[in-house]
């Protein structure tokens, strides 16, 4: 296998929280979002862009955006990686743009990853925890599909334009997915990227994938007892990468957990390689 040609980091739902505080008293978010960083360092991945793809504080309190701040900033500064900040329904517009911002710069913007183009857009509306895509929102969005990028496209937002079995996540899910569909079909996005639900899921909208990515705050149990729904303890982030022209997100536990095994990565790739000949087998005889 090829090295990736591009990696992007999602990091999503990290709900920070002022100094002091903990989420439903008992999660220190910035100590979770902290442990990823730790996790990707120690990797030494070559990582193009860091995707925070909203609720990146619990309430939007300048103080909490400015903690998330002092550690991504510095940590993408230290790997040579760009920063796309997007917003959620937990996030706060003023703070928002004020702090990750600095205050004049749109929500709904284009970054660039070498050639792939990555489109933000604000599924966010002040007072609701649902997602909307405004009219006016559609119509940039199809200017800016109108020219292809050198190595297409990913679609980045907070909310999944996808059912979910979670009920609650369900009914928070974006409304009219479909108008997105109806402006992406045809395009060259190749990936539609989101956070939102605290559970890993993955489905298509219209022939694109999306991506669902796991929560750094905490999780969903998707698979709660029959009569309950479940939040528990447990962080997870997404890689994404481009391997051999084409685009593959893997969602990745910030616990370790023990290990199974731990070879050195050269000797364990030739003995797999081994057991893999280039060439595809010889039917079979009838």
């Amino acid at each position: 296998m090829t090295a990736p040609e591009l990696t992007l980091l999602q990091f999503s739902d990290t709900h920070i929280l002022p100094e002091g505080e903990l989420m439903h008293g008992q999660v220190d978010t910035l100590a979770n979002l902290e442990a990823a960083i730790e996790l990707v360092a120690a990797s030494g991945a070559r990582v193009a862009a860091l995707l925070l793809t909203g609720d990146l504080t619990d309430s939007g309190a300048p103080e909490a955006y400015r903690r998330l701040r002092g550690v991504v900033t510095p940590f993408a500064e230290r790997i040579g990686a760009d920063v796309v900040y997007v917003p959620g329904n937990h996030d706060e517009r003023t703070a928002f743009r004020a702090e990750l911002l600095h205050g004049g710069q749109a929500a709904d913007r284009v970054h660039w990853a070498g050639g792939l183009r990555i489109v933000v857009l604000d599924s966010s509306v002040p007072g609701r925890h649902d997602g909307h895509l405004s009219d006016a929102q559609l119509g940039w969005l199809a200017e800016e599909l109108a020219r292809p990028a050198p190595l297409g496209t990913v679609l980045v937002l907070h909310h999944p334009p996808l059912p979910s079995p979670v009920p609650t996540v369900h009914l928070l899910r974006l409304r009219g997915a479909d108008r997105l569909g109806a402006v992406v079909a045809g395009s060259d996005v190749r990936l539609i990227v989101t956070g939102h639900a605290h559970h890993t899921s993955s489905g298509v909208l219209g022939t694109i994938p999306v991506w669902v990515s796991p929560a750094l705050a905490y999780r969903v149990d998707a698979m709660s007892p029959s009569g309950r729904l479940r939040g528990a303890e447990g962080a997870g982030f997404t890689r994404i990468d481009l391997i051999d022209g084409s685009l593959v997100a893997t969602a990745l536990p910030v616990e370790r957990g023990v290990d199974v095994y731990d070879s050195e990565r050269d000797a364990m790739v030739r003995f797999v390689q081994d057991l893999t000949p280039d060439t595809d087998p010889a039917p079979e005889m009838e």
